[in-house]
């Protein structure tokens, strides 16, 4: 199959549980001619300086812009890193992000062992350079309500995928046929957008 050519190079962002192999970044990193991953932690997995750190030595490896593709906790990521870090963003696809002021199901971390590991507060003000939130009516990490908060506080386009659950191979995705329709439009947008923001000191 022909591979989807963009002129930025995409790097996906994972979330905590990282490559799953028929989650819909791994696919779409296939489907891609320009493309590098965050790759997974071997230690200190939970935490946020670590995981925006991972971030930042993949863009340190990619000469002109960028589009972030990340889901779930990626997206909590891609905030913390762009408060704290500079690269040239062509813009960011930005799925289902998690609410860390909601209970989640067992299995998932609870709020205190995020905000001890450094993902609370997250990181509100508008980010420099465009973004799609993708969100769902039906997720379980996060209402649609306060995923569109998120949205509205980072300046972002919100697009409602309808009851698609977490977007993650639980719900069925799989593929996901738009995120390649998503990285299409950021990558038609002309330049990028450098960011530059003052590093955000952790308490």
């Amino acid at each position: 199959m022909e591979k989807l050519q963009t002129a930025a190079t995409v790097l996906i962002v994972p979330g905590l549980r990282d490559h799953v192999a028929e989650h819909w970044q791994t696919l779409l990193q296939a489907r891609l001619a320009k493309v590098r991953s965050v790759p997974p932690l071997q230690t200190d997995k939970l935490s946020c300086a670590a995981r925006v750190e991972a971030i930042q030595h993949e863009l340190e490896q990619i000469d002109g812009p960028v589009i972030l593709v990340a889901h779930s906790a990626g997206v909590l990521m891609v905030a913390h890193w762009a408060a704290r870090h500079s690269h040239a963003i062509k813009g960011a696809l930005l799925a289902a992000p998690p609410d860390l002021e909601a209970s989640w199901p067992e299995g998932y971390p609870t709020p205190d062992t995020l905000r001890a590991h450094g993902w609370d507060p997250l990181p509100n003000g508008p980010l420099p350079f465009p973004s799609i939130v993708a969100a769902s009516s039906n997720d379980h990490l996060a209402s649609f309500e306060a995923v569109a908060r998120m949205a509205k506080d980072w300046g972002s386009e919100l697009v409602n995928c309808g009851a698609v659950g977490h977007l993650n191979p639980a719900a069925g995705f799989g593929p996901w046929p738009q995120a390649e329709q998503f990285v299409e439009a950021l990558d038609r947008q002309q330049g990028s957008c450098l960011v530059r923001r003052t590093a955000v000191a952790s308490n």
